[in-house]
């Protein structure tokens, strides 16, 4: 069984770590330039459509360039890229306009080493899936930037079928450089996970891995189906990485209509790239994974309180995982009855990370994210943790002090960044920079509605 300490407020475990021997990280702005001045701006599902932080990936940097993906005023996809560290961007237009005004349906950008090509996923949510991809070499080189680069838009992924009914396109790269396409099928409260690979040109469905069936009882009610919501797939030396949350398709499981109802979070790696699948304590688990998987909840919260799905997680220097979730503490109610203003008056956000004794840990940051939205968390080299708060405020953690050290090192709100919400981060770009800076990708608040700049800022991490 997985021991999983619960630290609040105040709460310093002398008896685990040594006494703290630094301050908390500091970053500072780099940069910021603007993409468009006038993005699409809508809202739906609390968010918007060109900054979610289920993106893998908005914004993303390859060699010598980093790249990002949005939609413009008049609906139109459109894809950027400078050279790093550049002010300006060179921009061009994809053949293809948002089908609907809904959030989910984002741009997602990929990168297939072997052959250099930018991989586009976009426009989906429960619906077809529009893809198209680069000439080869295109990616992190001075080739001309214009539409012509791309091929056709295209309802499969190359040759793949993937069905119609597709929503949370990812892109992630293996140990071993090859693409794959992490994305669910079926919707809301009743849908699978999937996992496809690009090689030798090739796409190729590795299989499902988490699937909607099981039972589930909470509140005298009961659930026959629900999905799996990641807070990321992500690699390093050479493992896989998967925490989420499970939303149930039935709303009986919760003590308010008003809730969410999302619960527990589950934890899962994989060393043979999503082929197989064990759970904390290195135990194989049957593939695909479902809500009666046996030792993979490693912190255990009910449906009453207003848990979000698909935050963020990190990697650190020693192989295990951090993860960000948020949800309204029992101090303040034990049943949400409406999410969107509880968590927006009494939510905060956790960090959840496994010790080294194997053990997960949680931590509540003693900030309020005074909003719906959702929190990203990045590691730098030091394993220090960054996690950047809806609006742009950016609070640190030192590794030194176990993470307990919680402190405000960007105020977004009162720098002027005027951000909406929700944030993405560059996560290739973290690692191309030795995890020494951060890009974040953000849109500013319109206040009637119009479209708005969207931005990408550069953030130094330890400065």
């Amino acid at each position: 069984m997985l021991l999983r300490l619960t630290l609040t407020l105040g709460h310093l475990l002398f008896f685990l770590w040594p006494a703290v021997t630094q301050a908390a990280p500091g970053v500072s702005l780099s940069s910021n330039t603007v993409l468009d001045n006038s993005a699409i701006y809508f809202v739906s599902y609390d968010g918007l459509v060109n900054v979610n932080s289920f993106q893998l990936n908005g914004v993303l940097t390859y060699g010598s360039y980093q790249y990002a993906g949005w939609y413009a005023a008049d609906k139109t996809v459109k894809l950027a890229r400078r050279k790093t560290g550049a002010t300006s961007w060179e921009t061009l237009t994809l053949n293809h306009s948002l089908v609907a005004q809904d959030s989910h349906n984002v741009v997602t950008l990929g990168v297939s080493p072997a052959d250099g090509r930018i991989h586009v996923a976009m426009d989906c949510h429960s619906t077809r899936l529009y893809y198209t991809v680069s000439a080869a070499s295109a990616a992190g080189t001075a080739v001309g930037w214009s539409a012509s680069l791309f091929g056709s838009i295209t309802n499969t992924i190359g040759s793949l079928n993937i069905g119609t009914v597709i929503t949370y396109p990812q892109f992630v790269v293996t140990p071993s450089n090859l693409l794959q396409f992490v994305y669910r099928t079926g919707v809301s409260g009743n849908g699978d996970y999937q996992l496809a690979e690009y090689n030798n040109g090739t796409w190729t469905s590795v299989g499902q891995w988490a699937k909607k069936e099981g039972s589930y009882t909470q509140n005298g009610g009961t659930s026959s189906a629900r999905s799996l919501y990641i807070h990321g797939f992500t690699y390093r030396d050479g493992r896989a990485h998967v925490t989420g949350t499970w939303r149930e398709n039935s709303g009986s499981v919760t003590c308010n209509s008003g809730g969410l109802t999302n619960h527990d979070t589950v934890y899962i790696y994989s060393d043979d790239a999503g082929r197989a699948w064990k759970n904390a304590a290195g135990t194989t688990v049957s593939k695909p994974i479902s809500v009666t998987t046996s030792g993979i909840i490693v912190d255990s919260l009910n449906p009453d309180h207003g848990l979000m799905n698909q935050e963020s997680q990190d990697v650190d220097s020693n192989g295990r995982i951090h993860a960000l979730i948020s949800y309204v503490p029992g101090r303040f109610k034990q049943c949400v009855t409406s999410y969107q203003s509880d968590r927006t008056a009494y939510g905060h956000a956790f960090h959840v990370y496994q010790a080294s004794n194997g053990t997960f840990v949680k931590v509540e940051i003693p900030f309020d994210i005074g909003s719906v939205g959702r929190s990203q968390i990045a590691l730098d080299a030091n394993d220090n943790a960054y996690v950047v708060l809806p609006f742009g405020r950016i609070v640190t953690a030192s590794a030194s002090s176990g993470w307990t050290d919680w402190t405000m090192a960007f105020n977004g709100s009162s720098q002027g960044l005027n951000a909406f919400g929700e944030v993405t981060v560059d996560r290739p770009g973290l690692v191309a920079s030795g995890r020494k800076n951060l890009g974040v990708l953000y849109q500013e608040k319109s206040s009637n509605g119009a479209s708005s700049p969207i931005h990408v800022a550069q953030f130094t991490l330890g400065g």
